[in-house]
């Protein structure tokens, strides 16, 4: 049966009727279509743009499908009906097809260095022809995107520092390129994000380390940026940790925590494209979208900025129409304008995922 809606519909802004038959969205009237919402603010539906299906609370990999699928549905239930997995050590391919899973793009298991990473979780190599290898395997394994770990702490130098020289992590960048993915970056330091961009990757997650000139840069190449910043404020944490073995790591972590909101609205200002992501899985838990966009405001970024990169703007990223002719059945219903009160994102009052209604 078809499905019609009636409400202001974002990010347009008018009142308008939809039509939702099957899986597609259409403005042309069907007959006898069940009016499931009429009133209200009709927003497509939300995006974690970072997060990790694979990856349990505590960093710990996951060993079953219905796992994967319990934090699907957590996001899901919060709103979010298309996720973007950035790295997951457990595949689950058979969620693509289930009909009350959001829509995912998906990353293989990370590229990483040698014990340098959470253990388990990453394919660990080092070599500029096992990096490549290992990033054309990966590529195979996900749907679209290739996760690459830029930095991390490196013990023998007491602080962050690159993944591996400069010369192979362009390469892995390229490899990825060559396998048909987009290649995204996890870096916390000035140096790896530094290398990373100018190699040409596509999506930079944290990015705590972003220079004023190398937002420029990431502005004129057009590559994204996920800042993740409930995650960053974990920071403090991690630092107070590490502080007794690796006192300028400690030091360097809660630098770079402080100075991430001026970051975040510099690179906005420029014009670099950022999306919504959490970072969920490990130390962040699945659900949480709506907090992650209050943070983003508390940085200054505007409501409706901030509901593009987590809504409209995410979903077209991704390749997940929105609410045009011919787009994508999935819609979040309102009551009250999240222009005007970002916070009412906490809230939906009706989900439709798949042109089927959730709630």
């Amino acid at each position: 049966m078809a499905l019609h809606v009636r409400g202001t519909v974002l990010p347009d802004g008018d009142v308008k009727d939809l039509w939702l038959v099957g899986d597609r969205v259409t403005f042309e009237p069907v007959r006898d279509a069940e009016t499931i919402s009429d009133g209200g603010f009709v927003v497509p539906g939300l995006v974690d743009a970072h997060c990790h299906l694979g990856i349990a609370f505590g960093a710990k990999p996951i060993t079953r499908l219905e796992q994967a699928r319990e934090l699907a549905v957590t996001d899901r239930d919060a709103g979010v009906l298309a996720l973007r997995d950035a790295g997951s050590p457990y595949p689950y391919p058979e969620l693509e097809d289930e009909p009350e899973i959001p829509r995912l793009a998906r990353a293989g298991r990370h590229v990483a260095p040698p014990k340098r990473y959470l253990r388990d979780v990453g394919v660990e190599v080092d070599g500029i022809d096992d990096v490549r290898a290992a990033v054309t395997e990966q590529a195979r394994a996900g749907n679209g995107w290739v996760k690459l770990v830029g930095d991390w702490i490196h013990r023998d130098k007491g602080d962050l520092a690159p993944s591996w020289d400069a010369e192979t992590m362009a390469a892995a960048v390229d490899a990825a390129h060559a396998a048909g993915v987009r290649a995204a970056v996890h870096t916390f330091s000035e140096e790896g994000v530094d290398i990373m961009v100018r190699a040409g990757v596509d999506s930079v997650e944290h990015g705590t380390g972003l220079s004023l000139d190398l937002i420029d840069e990431m502005a004129r190449r057009g590559t994204a940026l996920v800042p993740t910043m409930i995650n960053i404020r974990t920071f403090a944490g991690i630092a107070e940790r590490a502080r007794d073995k690796f006192d300028t790591y400690a030091d360097h972590m809660i630098r770079l925590m402080e100075g991430f909101p001026a970051v975040v609205r510099a690179a906005h200002e420029a014009g670099v494209p950022i999306y919504v992501g959490t970072d969920a899985g490990g130390g962040i838990r699945h659900g949480l979208v709506a907090e992650e966009m209050l943070i983003l405001e508390e940085a200054g970024l505007p409501a409706e900025d901030i509901l593009a990169a987590g809504s409209w703007r995410a979903r077209e990223w991704l390749g997940f129409p929105g609410l045009v002719e011919g787009g994508l059945a999935d819609l979040i219903v309102y009551e009250a304008d999240p222009r005007a009160d970002l916070r009412v994102v906490r809230a939906p009052s009706r989900i439709v995922l798949k042109g089927r209604v959730i709630r």
